[in-house]
């Protein structure tokens, strides 16, 4: 009998996950975020750096943000439905509260970003993430764990992407 996970190819099966707050104690926020993470994967998360960036499409006098992005990988019988509950669920347990303005600061944003190969377009969960591939503060992060990566529907790995982007977006790692 073959063991599971010899079957199971990671890198086409990663889930990428983009972390960001602007309320609080952010890089502890991120930081423990990212280890209660570890609880979906069925290996060791991949975890990027914390960057520093500006708020993009935010209103007026918004913090800075503290982003960062992880892989994992999704257990055998996770749907992207299924992991997006559970981050939002995350999301709550860091004071998350429903939001009453677009983009206004928050302890813990959890963007699902890809689901390996999969694509989604339901009112709850768009997949790939619409916008990650025109977003610094994504792709930055992502390139430290993922650079060749070709998100779906891209035509371009991340580290192409990245290079691809206007250099009015700030991030800086911390």
């Amino acid at each position: 009998m073959t063991d599971k996970s010899e079957i199971r190819n990671p890198k086409s099966e990663i889930a990428i996950v983009a972390l960001g707050s602007n309320l609080g104690d952010s890089r502890q926020i991120i930081l423990d975020a990212m280890a209660r993470l570890q609880n979906f994967s069925d290996a060791p998360i991949l975890k990027s750096s914390l960057w520093q960036t500006m708020p993009v499409d935010c209103p007026p006098d918004s913090p800075k943000f503290v982003n960062a992005v992880v892989g994992l990988l999704p257990r055998t019988d996770e749907t992207p439905e299924l992991l997006l509950t559970k981050l939002r669920e995350v999301e709550r347990e860091f004071g998350r509260i429903p939001k009453k303005n677009l983009n206004e600061p928050r302890p813990l944003d959890l963007d699902l970003i890809a689901f390996g190969s999969e694509t989604r377009d339901t009112p709850e969960l768009i997949l790939p993430h619409p916008r990650a591939h025109l977003r610094r503060f994504v792709l930055q992060p992502l390139s430290e764990i993922a650079p060749d990566l070709i998100l779906p529907g891209q035509g371009r790995t991340v580290s192409q992407l990245l290079a691809g982007l206007p250099s009015g977006e700030s991030v800086t790692r911390l």
